[in-house]
């Protein structure tokens, strides 16, 4: 039997880091935004349907993630009717890897995973955390984006605190020893569950 791990976190939290320490510790790996670029790609499931429904977002034969983020931002409607394309082809996507996850523990690396009910499918949730003061300071020292992005982008997820307390474990990633040690013990407990079932 498969252990199902929910992997969460705002942004700037580190969840990707923390991601591949469970890598590191023999985990499999499920992850929603690589699993967005591979649907976007060329040859992709989700290029069809949204060149049909926006012709413009599709460039040399994939979906061009600026084109739609320009789109979103001049029509209010069509961030929802993007989302109706693209989530039913992600959860395919999760669903296919967790047919075919041999290993004890499967790690489902999911921004939104409380947001959009994606917790109820798992076993169990870790949320990742640290400061707010160093949540923005690692999220705006990328120059990916700007202070007024970033509030847009927490105000769509759920608060940290909410996260903390919904989930089964959490992992504070101040530090990449610290975040080591409790990814560790986490899979010890949750492997002495699996040898005990």
């Amino acid at each position: 039997m498969t252990f199902k791990l929910g992997l969460t976190g705002s942004i700037g939290m580190g969840k990707s880091t923390t991601a591949q320490m469970f890598v590191q510790e023999g985990c499999a790996l499920w992850d929603a935004d690589a699993a967005v670029h591979r649907i976007y790609a060329s040859g992709g499931v989700a290029v069809a349907p949204i060149a049909a429904r926006f012709p413009t977002a599709v460039k040399d034969g994939a979906v061009s993630r600026t084109r739609l983020k320009e789109i979103i931002s001049e029509d209010q409607g069509a961030l929802q009717e993007i989302e109706k394309i693209v989530h039913p082809l992600v959860a395919r996507d999760r669903q296919e890897f967790m047919q075919n996850c041999t290993d004890d523990i499967c790690v489902f690396d999911i921004p939104l995973l409380f947001e959009t009910g994606g917790d109820r499918s798992m076993d169990a949730v870790v949320c990742v955390t640290v400061s707010p003061q160093l949540q923005r300071e690692r999220v705006l020292s990328r120059g990916t984006m700007t202070e007024a992005q970033f509030d847009a982008i927490r105000e769509k997820q759920l608060p940290d605190e909410t996260k903390r307390q919904r989930a089964d474990y959490v992992i504070e990633t101040d530090t990449l020893e610290h975040a080591r040690e409790q990814v560790q013990a986490v899979l010890t407990e949750i492997r002495k569950k699996i040898s005990d079932a």
